[in-house]
């Protein structure tokens, strides 16, 4: 199938801030072959390339100039089974919520905790997404991707993708590696994760005694969509701000001033810090200039109510990351990637 390049492209229904912004050039790719078709002619055009997938995890300040290369390619396979862990493969393009529900549906855990995530299977490893007590670090069993400086393709370990707190080694080379598929080590016996949040009292209120990976997914849902607004309705981009991680000294520190301080003390003798809880009690929660704005129940969301633009966005980030500054002494790190 040859390329279909859409010239003068609104973007607003391609990411989840419903950023009203255009393209020179979009492409929508559905296989492999198209990816590298795409790349080679933004190459011999001298066009800049944005890839993008469910676009949950980007703030777009501007119109981008060059391509845009919407990664839609579809397919999931078991690659082994052999008495161990159950090896399933993805296609960077499929929906993240969608293949979580099919590895459900073929009796596999180790996914549910990371239930109705938005965006799709390739941009999960970039930032190492996780919820509820698991990482995709947890469950990681290799990913092929395309070496843009290259043309090459490599494969990847766990270790090589040096994952971190919602970081991996594919953030830190932005723009080099396009990842094309993800391959997950999944269980047929349960292992549950339920002690983070509230997860386990769902579970009771429920009356769910002994739960099923499903279960577990099912609470999940309903949880989050409790506390996270639905893009399709609010504009956003989920939690925007990182917990950041502080020395125990410095966490004692602000306790003594802030007996309420929500922390997580981490293996490595480091404090995580609730971000949402330091937005709030800086009295963000609910703001709203304009259409950019704070969500009103959750203060690590930021929202678009209709017409803001990234740039507006952007700065009312900027402002906020101040202000924790200024009274905390911590710097709110943004987790959207900006263009």
């Amino acid at each position: 199938m040859s390329l279909q390049i859409q010239p003068a492209v609104s973007l607003k229904g391609l990411n989840t801030f419903g950023i009203d912004v255009r393209a020179d050039r979009l492409v929508e790719a559905q296989s492999q072959a198209q990816i590298l078709e795409a790349l080679a002619l933004a190459e011999s055009s001298g066009w800049p390339v944005l890839v993008v997938g469910g676009g949950s995890n980007l703030l777009l300040t501007g119109d981008v100039h060059g391509l845009v290369l919407r990664i839609a390619t579809r397919g999931i396979r078991q690659l082994a089974e052999d008495g161990g862990p159950v090896i399933i493969e993805a296609e960077a393009g499929e929906p993240w919520h969608g293949f979580v529900q099919h590895t459900l549906a073929q009796g596999l855990s180790g996914l549910e905790n990371l239930s109705l995530i938005p965006g799709t299977v390739g941009a999960a490893p970039m930032q190492n997404i996780g919820a509820y007590g698991v990482e995709i670090k947890d469950v990681f069993h290799g990913l092929t991707a395309l070496d843009r400086h290259s043309g090459e393709l490599r494969d990847f370990t766990l270790a090589d993708c040096a994952f971190g707190y919602r970081d991996s080694l594919f953030k830190h080379e932005p723009g080099r590696w396009l990842i094309l598929q993800v391959r997950f080590a999944l269980s047929r016996q349960s292992q549950l994760h339920l002690d983070y949040g509230p997860v386990r009292q769902r579970l009771t209120e429920q009356g769910i005694s002994a739960p099923t990976a499903s279960d577990v997914s099912a609470a999940i849902c309903s949880i989050r969509r409790e506390k996270l607004p639905d893009p399709a309705e609010l504009g956003n981009a989920g939690s925007f701000f990182k917990n950041p991680l502080v020395s125990a000294n410095q966490a004692d520190a602000l306790r003594l001033d802030y007996p309420g301080l929500v922390a997580y003390p981490q293996a490595g003798g480091e404090v995580k810090l609730a971000a949402g809880w330091l937005i709030e009690q800086a009295g963000w929660k609910g703001f709203r200039e304009g259409d950019a704005g704070v969500h009103r129940l959750q203060s690590l969301v930021l929202v678009n109510y209709g017409n803001a633009t990234g740039a507006q966005i952007h700065q009312l980030a900027l402002r906020i990351q101040a202000d924790i500054h200024s009274r905390f002494g911590v710097l709110l790190e943004m987790e959207p990637n900006l263009y």
